[in-house]
């Protein structure tokens, strides 16, 4: 039997969790104003396939796993914020750099942008800390198939929404184009981000 109760308190705590800006809503509004809305959506797919997988591992027992065994925790919590690092320091190292017009499409880009989803946030530590500890308080220990994939449903849906929305909004071509304008500062200002979260995550 359906567990409402149990979705809206996992719903209640995922939304007010995804909607506070972190390395993923830095990626997809970066990725948005300075490509097109197919790269940018592709890249939301990737982000929205991993935040089921996080929700699976916490409805399943990531936070005992951890627990049980913290240098897992450790490892992961340190190769993440290694990619943040990264990543944020490719966004400010190649902010001068020239890109090609949104409108042109190279091939291959919308699976590379899903990847770029992928991987931001399985490296995401933010993302790993919330499933790992607030999602997973939120989950009953024990649920039963329907209330299991009704929760992970409502990640989806909510995850969908609201990385889609920022994705729509910022390719919109006005946005996009003040964010063209402002490319070198504003690809600095989104590594710089990037980068904070990354040594903020290995120094906490």
């Amino acid at each position: 039997m359906l567990d409402l109760h149990a979705i809206a308190v996992v719903f209640s705590v995922y939304i007010a969790g995804v909607i506070i800006p972190g390395p993923n809503f830095v990626a997809v509004a970066h990725r948005a104003a300075s490509s097109n809305i197919r790269q940018a959506l592709a890249l939301v797919a990737g982000i929205v396939v991993v935040n089921l997988f996080w929700a699976t591992c916490s409805i399943l027992g990531i936070g005992i796993v951890f627990a049980t065994f913290p240098w897992i925790a450790l490892a992961v919590k340190i190769m993440g914020a290694g990619y943040l690092i990264w990543f944020g320091g490719r966004l400010i190292v190649r902010a001068g750099h020239t890109s090609t017009p949104a409108v042109r499409e190279s091939k291959g880009a919308a699976g590379q942008a899903f990847r770029a989803g992928v991987a931001t946030n399985i490296a995401n530590p933010k993302a790993m800390a919330f499933y790992a500890a607030v999602f997973a308080a939120a989950a009953p220990r024990h649920v039963n198939a329907p209330t299991f994939f009704g929760m992970l449903a409502t990640v989806a849906v909510v995850a969908t929404v609201w990385y889609g929305f920022v994705a729509i909004l910022l390719a919109t071509p006005r946005i996009a184009a003040g964010y063209r304008r402002g490319k070198v500062w504003m690809d600095r200002f989104c590594g710089t981000l990037i980068v904070a979260a990354g040594i903020r995550q290995l120094i906490r």
